[in-house]
Order: structure tokens, then sequence, then C-alpha cells
């Protein structure tokens, strides 16, 4: 009787512990998960941001052509196509600053991407295991559930006698 109660207590101890693993598992998941939804949120901010930026590129990019063509238009008025290469410079230099902002936004999508890659194949592999938590845990519900029979008829055996 006394091995049947203290196997009972290792199996009621063995069901906490893999309830406690499942039940940190799953928190382990939820993070990730929201880690996971941030890091989307971030993606779709940068996918705006990177729009933006695009149009502002062809802006300035229509902005320098019509300057350009003002400049040649306008040679033979010294003054002026001074002045507007100086503006034709600036508008470059903000293409240029504009081109390299995109191209920073750019890298750090694929960084996010590719961090976001990694954190899905992170959701995966924990999932796994929780599966097999789960599992092992259905396994030792159905092993205590035969325990408990096996008690009930040693039990019934016994009154009996």
């Amino acid at each position: 009787m006394d091995r049947i109660k203290v196997k009972m207590n290792q199996l009621r101890v063995e069901v906490d512990e893999s309830t406690a693993v499942a039940e940190d598992l799953k928190s382990k998941v939820k993070t990730l998960e929201q880690d996971n939804l941030q890091k989307e949120q971030e993606i779709t901010s940068l996918q705006h941001k990177n729009g933006i930026l695009e149009a502002e590129v062809e802006k300035l990019e229509n902005d320098i052509k019509t300057q350009k063509g003002a400049a040649e238009e306008g040679h033979q008025h010294g003054t002026q196509n001074e002045a507007l290469q100086r503006r034709l410079q600036l508008l470059e230099e903000e293409a240029e600053e504009a081109d390299k902002n995109l191209r920073e936004t750019n890298d750090k999508l694929r960084q996010t991407d590719v961090k976001a890659g990694h954190f899905e194949r992170k959701v995966q592999a924990l999932e796994q295991d929780r599966d097999q938590w789960e599992a092992k845990f259905e396994e030792m519900a159905k092993k205590y559930a035969v325990s408990q029979k096996e008690l009930e008829d040693f039990q019934a055996e016994i009154g009996n006698i």
C-alpha cells in the first residue's frame, strides 16, 4: 500500500513537472509570437517609410530634370544659371541623401526579414518541443490512468478478501 502511495506521489510529481514545463513552453511561444508581431509591425513601418522615400526620390529626380532643362534653356542668363546650378546641386545632394536613406532602409528591411525568418524557425522548433512535451504528458496521463485503475482493482481485490 505504501509503495502504491509512493508511486502515486511520484506520478503526481511527474505530472506537475510536465505541466510546469508545458506552461513554460507556452509562455515562451507567446513571447516569441509577440516579438514576431512587433517585427512585422516594424517591417510594415519600414515599408511605409520606404514608399515615402521612393516617392520623394522620384519627386526630387523630376525636380532635377526640370532644373537641368531650365539651366540649359537659361544658359544665356549667367546669374540666373548660377542660382539654378546651386539649387540643382542641393537637389542632387538631397537626392543622394534620400538614396542613401533608401539603401539603409532597404538594408534594415532585409535584416528584419532575416530576423523574422530566424524567429519563425525558433517558433517552429519551440512548437515541436511543445508537441513532444504534450505527447509525453498525454502518455504520462494514460500511464497514470492505468495505474489508477490497477490500484482500484487491487483495492477491490483486497476488499473482497
